[in-house]
């Protein structure tokens, strides 16, 4: 099983990557486990509408041109939907299941995903109508994975 996680921009915060690191290398028992950075687009403070959809729209081919056609893809969006760490487990499961061992999550930039990268996801999760940064959410969505993999072993980490 190969797990990817696309996210626009470079993380920078020690702290941050040794927190995925730790999961990815747990996860190494399960999965191979990698983190995929595209650019982000630079823009200033205040945009237009149009320079809004323009800036997505670079950040969205450069994440569209690192999903495979067979991925199964999650697109991380405030409107998706949210899952328990069960349900989100056992959808894990069930897609290994029916062959998907190329599973994706994406996470956007700063103003969110292009439309073109939510219309190519087979579905949206959202880990609730918090905003997070970006950062962040890299290490939880690993931890997340992780911890789906130990639901689906009966592992008591879970508890």
């Amino acid at each position: 099983m190969n797990i990817k996680i696309i996210c626009v921009g470079k993380l920078k915060e020690k702290y941050f990557k040794q927190g995925i690191a730790e999961y990815a290398k747990r996860m190494s028992k399960f999965a191979k486990f990698q983190i995929v950075e595209v650019p982000d687009e630079k823009a200033p403070e205040s945009l237009s509408n149009a320079e809004m959809a323009n800036v997505m729209d670079k950040e969205g081919q450069r994440i569209l041109e690192k999903i495979k056609d067979r991925d199964y893809v999650y697109a991380l969006a405030i409107k998706g939907k949210e899952r328990t760490s069960e349900e989100f487990a056992a959808e894990i499961d069930k897609l290994t299941t029916y062959g998907h061992s190329d599973i994706d999550f994406v996470i956007g930039g700063s103003l969110g995903l292009a439309p073109e990268v939510l219309q190519r996801a087979d579905t949206q999760i959202s880990f609730g109508r918090f905003t997070l940064p970006h950062q962040l959410m890299r290490l939880v969505l690993s931890e997340q994975v992780y911890r789906a993999f130990m639901i689906n072993i009966g592992s008591p980490y879970h508890k």
